[in-house]
Parts: structure tokens; sequence; C-alpha cells
């Protein structure tokens, strides 16, 4: 303890910026020395769980979020007006909405440059005066840099319109919100002229929207839809300087402008509902859904310029649909596609043929469902002429996961092994939470003999990665 405490101040206070300020104040009874360091902090992280729950029901007994309240204030009242960098504040109901807005403007007027809030007040009506609004100088900051929102519960407003709105310094903004009250985003994204990061979750959304903006680098969308309505109208994407897009939502009905020109690396995960997937399936060009569907050939032709590229299962399901306006991707190295049983593989043939660069191809999962236009991107169903995706691959690199040990997912393996001509290295990991056909007894003999055939034929080096569980049953006798 004396080595520590003889480090210089400045070294001290860094060290207490990494615990949360109840944390910090209680190393104020160490000794004389320490009793103000905490409050040189410039870093303040008020959690209600760490100062109500310690005990069960110790939010319930009378009189103890006034005492959190005081603490909150007597933290803020000991640092008077000294510089901050960051602020976190977590509180649920129940706190004070006035006192919470008061914390928010001391930091404001304290240059905090990084302000991370998560706030709940369940159980209001948004149509009454208990609606809880955020401060109006948080939305005038000259001095936020990076700003998160969040928030499980409806009763919290994050937003007081696009012209009264101006953060000039703000480079990131996270809103993970259950309910998101905000202009349309071609509105909302000028308020913010250097912005870099954006992340919105659970964003709902109905009609028509933009992202436009020429300075965002990384842009996180998860959407969600509403109950009755799960399909937007129309989604754009003006963002040329765009390098890293997570996209996450329900096919919309038309793509009008992708600009993603810089894009680098891409996590499309579309989504789609029972219905769109029968007619998927099942083209109909007379059916108006069907035609809407199409339109997402827009999405995939914008990020054609991308070199790491991740596609879930039902989102290459949709990718059927641009079979035969496929951009060529000339600068894809690493692919990524998550599997699933009751989702198809029909896109994966032209994908693969497609992506005359790649290097790196990881499959999530081997189960699919089967249909005569999987070609030869597996080997579900025998037939002669299966055209020639895989023999023109020039893949290097791949990696299964969840492989449970079936026949038909070694076939499947045996089919990648010999028809890609120049597969250097598999890595193949065993599904460790779902029961494998290595618990059936023989079957862990039988894989062990499959590899050490490819061991022996196959210039390619093939790993098989397995959990403890089944590396104890490993080798066979």
């Amino acid at each position: 303890m004396d080595e520590f405490g003889n480090l210089p101040e400045e070294v001290i206070c860094h060290i207490l910026s990494f615990l949360t300020t109840k944390e910090a104040a209680l190393t104020s009874v160490l000794s004389k020395r320490w009793l103000n360091l905490w409050k040189l902090v410039r870093n303040i992280d008020i959690d209600d769980s760490v100062f109500l729950y310690p005990e069960e029901g110790k939010r319930e007994r009378e009189g103890i979020l006034q005492c959190f309240m005081d603490f909150v204030d007597k933290v803020l009242a000991l640092q008077g007006d000294s510089p901050i960098e960051r602020f976190s504040l977590k509180c649920e109901t129940g706190i004070d909405k006035d006192r919470v807005n008061g914390w928010i403007c001391n930091v404001l007027r304290r240059g905090v440059s990084d302000l991370d809030l998560s706030l709940d007040y369940s159980g209001y009506d948004s149509d009454s005066d208990e609606l809880y609004f955020l401060p109006e100088e948080l939305f005038e900051s000259k001095t936020l840099v990076e700003l998160k929102l969040r928030s499980e519960e409806h009763g919290v407003n994050w937003w007081r319109g696009a012209a009264y709105t101006c953060l000039p310094m703000l480079k990131t903004l996270e809103i993970d919100a259950g309910w998101i009250t905000c202009d349309e985003l071609e509105m909302f994204l000028p308020a913010f002229p250097v912005l870099e990061e954006l992340y919105l979750a659970d964003k709902k959304w109905l009609w028509n929207e933009t992202v436009s903006s020429s300075s965002l680098r990384k842009l996180t969308i998860y959407a969600s839809g509403f109950e009755n309505y799960l399909k937007p109208e129309s989604i754009s994407f003006d963002t040329p300087s765009l390098v890293y897009l997570e996209y996450s939502d329900f096919v919309a009905a038309d793509y009008p402008k992708v600009n993603l020109t810089s894009l680098v690396e891409a996590h499309i995960r579309l989504m789609v509902t029972e219905g769109q997937v029968n007619l998927i399936r099942a083209p109909n060009d007379e059916d108006d859904g069907f035609l809407r569907l199409r339109n997402v050939w827009k999405l995939i032709s914008g990020i054609r310029n991308v070199q790491k590229l991740f596609f879930t299962a039902d989102a290459l399901e949709v990718l059927s649909l641009c079979c035969e306006s496929m951009p060529v991707f000339n600068n894809l190295k690493f692919l990524c596609i998550k599997s699933d049983k009751e989702r198809g593989w029909q896109a994966m043939p032209v994908l693969l043929r497609n992506c005359p660069h790649l290097e790196t191809l990881v499959l999530e999962d081997l189960s699919h469902y089967v249909t005569d236009e999987c070609g030869d991107a597996c080997d579900c169903i025998s037939r002669e002429e299966k055209g020639c995706s895989r023999s023109s691959c020039p893949v290097k690199y791949m990696k299964i996961t969840g492989f449970r040990g079936t026949i038909k997912e070694m076939k499947m393996i045996s089919h990648f092994l010999e028809y890609f001509p120049c597969l250097k290295e598999m890595e193949i990991y065993v599904e460790v939470n779902d029961p494998t056909e290595f618990e059936v007894p023989g079957r862990l003999k039988l894989v062990r003999q499959f590899w050490t055939f490819y061991d022996e034929f196959f210039i390619c080096y093939v790993k098989l990665l397995v959990s403890p569980e089944v590396y104890k049953k490993w080798p066979p006798e």
C-alpha cells in the first residue's frame, strides 16, 4: 500500500478513473492523503445498481432513493467547476427527473466530452406531462464528442427536433432505446456535421428513410419494424465516406440510392417473413410483393466494393433474387455465411463465381434448406452437371463452425476438399452447445477414419477443433 500511495497524484487519479464513483469515494478512508484524491478524478461513473442493489430489497427501503440522489449532489458539489471528461449515469424509475437534468447540466457546463446516459422511466403515458425530456442544453453542447443514450422502457424523449439541435463536435452517437422519438434520419443527421460513428438499435420506421452524411465512417442499424408493419417502404444510403456498415432490417420495398463507394466491411442481416420466403422460392412476376423484393439487388450492387462481407441465412435466401444481376465483388477477400436449416443456398453458386479474388470462406453451420438450385455449392443432390462455381473459386482458407459429425456434413466437407482447387487449409469447429453425433457410439471412430483418409491423400491441411468434452474421447480405440 505504501508503494502505491507514493505514486504521483495524476497516476492515482488515472487509476481511480476506472472505478465507479462510489468505489473511488471509498478510498478516502485509506489515509489523509487519499481524503480528497477521488474528487480530482475527471471521470464520473454513477450507477444506481451499485448504490441500491448490494442487498435484496434495499431499493424499496424508505429514504434510500433520497440517499442516492443526495450522494450524487454531494459528488458534483465537491468537484465544483473543475473540468470533467466523462460522465456516465445509469438510473431507473424513482429518481427525480429534475435532479437528473440538473446533474446533466452540471457536467455540460464543465465541458464534458463523453456522456453516457442509461435512463429508464417506465410506466409513463407519452401523452401526459409525465414524459421525461432531456434538458435543452444537451442538444446545444459545443464540447460533446461522444454521446450514448440508452433506455429499455417508454417514457424518455431523446429528441428536441432538428431546428433546436446542433452538436458541432460530436463524432460518436449511440442510441439504444426501445422507443426513439426523433425526426426522419434525413432531418436528424445534419445536426451532427462531423459525425463519424452512428449506432441505432431497435430503430422503428415506416416509410421512406435516407441515411445521408459525408462524414460518417461507421454505421450500425438494428431496425425492427412495427408489430403490424414489418417492411419499410424505402431505404437509401448516401454515405460516400462510410467504411463499415452493419445493417439489420426487414427487406425494404426499394433502395433508391446506395452510395457506398468507400465501403470496406459490410454485415448484411436482412430479415424475411415466411410469406416472403415462399415468394422467393416460387417466383410470381405478377405478385406485387415479389416485385418489391427483387429491388434488393440495388442494395447488393451498392456494396460491391467491399473487402469483407457477412451474410445471414435470411440475407442469402433473399440474394437468390439477384442471381441474374449479381455484381462482381472484385475486392472481396473474406466472405462469411451464416446458415440455417430453414433457409436455402440458391445464391451460393453465383456468389462464389462472382468473387474472383476470394481468399477466406467462413461457413457458420452447414445445414441449409436443400433445393435444385444449390448447384455445385453442396453435395446434397447428386447429379452430373452442377456448374463450376467452386472450380473457379480461388479460396485458400475455409473455416466451418457448428460441426456435429453427421454423415451429411462429412460428405459436404469431402465435397469442398475435392473441388476447391486452391484450398490450403480448413479449420472445423465442433458444436459445443448442441448435442453432437460424437455422443453416438462408433461415430467418433468413423470421423477419425475420415480425417486419416484426407490427411494421407490430400494436400489441404485439415484441422478439427473440438470441445474439451469431445477431446476426452479422442482418439477412439
